[in-house]
């Protein structure tokens, strides 16, 4: 579904992202992993259209979509979430849900002047989509909460559910689960692997947390320093040695190179 070759981003002399190639499959749920400073969320960045790539190339079902903006990429299905919400406070969670689906006929004043009935009609449709989405995500009691009063973690739910009301080919969530508790963050979870298995969405998530990443995430990719650590299942992440060096600093390999003490 996504193709990126060889991304590089570089702000002045810092390379936020350096040759960075590697695949999302139709239909998987991809890990993006790595320690704080591996380029993670530019990354993101950059598939999203928000950052224009250095250089490289980023392929949207088999379409070059290198350097489109944001807007864009949403109508060619290309949907992310952010590590801190971007709700409209001031408004229900229903209403959130309301103003995503573009190119609404309310949204035009012609039809709003000469057509009011085609605009009652698509608006009608938009509200029974969205409280599906509110089935769907188990929160009717939310329906007509203010985004604003909502908890860090139902704001996170909210975030997934706006992905919900367009026809989305591909998501990226950045860091999900971040400040989320352990109810929500299961909650979450199985909403993403709903929509894996029953809708067939692909998507491709930013976490720390590891336990999360195993339930969901195959494969996933490791990032450090910019640059692509390695890829595979979680077993193979885990176990890898240059994975353990990146997090911690400290292996096996680092155990072998250190100096013996003295009298051993």
């Amino acid at each position: 579904m996504i193709r990126i070759e060889n991304l590089t981003k570089h702000f002045g002399g810092i390379h936020a992202v350096d040759g960075v190639s590697f695949e999302i499959a139709e239909g998987s749920i991809t890990g993006l992993i790595g320690p704080n400073g591996a380029g993670k969320t530019t990354l993101f960045n950059m598939i999203a259209g928000a950052f224009p790539p250095t250089s490289g190339k980023i392929w949207l079902d088999g379409e070059d979509v290198t350097g489109l903006e944001p807007h864009q990429l949403f109508h060619k299905g290309l949907l992310r979430t952010f590590q801190i919400a971007h709700e409209f406070s001031s408004l229900t969670v229903l209403e959130n849900l309301m103003v995503v689906p573009g190119q609404q006929p309310g949204e035009d004043l012609r039809f709003t002047w000469f057509n009011p009935a085609k605009v009652r009609q698509s608006e009608e449709e938009v509200r029974r989509r969205a409280l599906e989405v509110i089935d769907f995500l188990e929160i009717p009691h939310l329906t007509e909460e203010r985004a604003g009063n909502l908890s860090g973690g139902q704001k996170k739910l909210l975030e997934l559910g706006r992905t919900m009301m367009v026809d989305a080919k591909v998501v990226l969530l950045d860091e999900v689960g971040a400040g989320v508790n352990r109810t929500l963050l299961n909650t979450i979870a199985t909403s993403i692997q709903r929509l894996n298995q029953e809708r067939g969405y692909t998507f491709c998530l930013i976490e720390h947390d590891i336990d999360f990443i195993a339930r969901l995430c195959d494969p996933i990719v490791v990032m450090a320093e910019g640059k692509l650590l390695t890829q595979g299942t979680i077993e193979e992440v885990k176990t890898n040695e240059e994975v353990i060096e990146a997090y911690l600093g400290t292996g096996r390999k680092h155990e072998r190179n250190k100096p013996a003490e003295a009298g051993a």
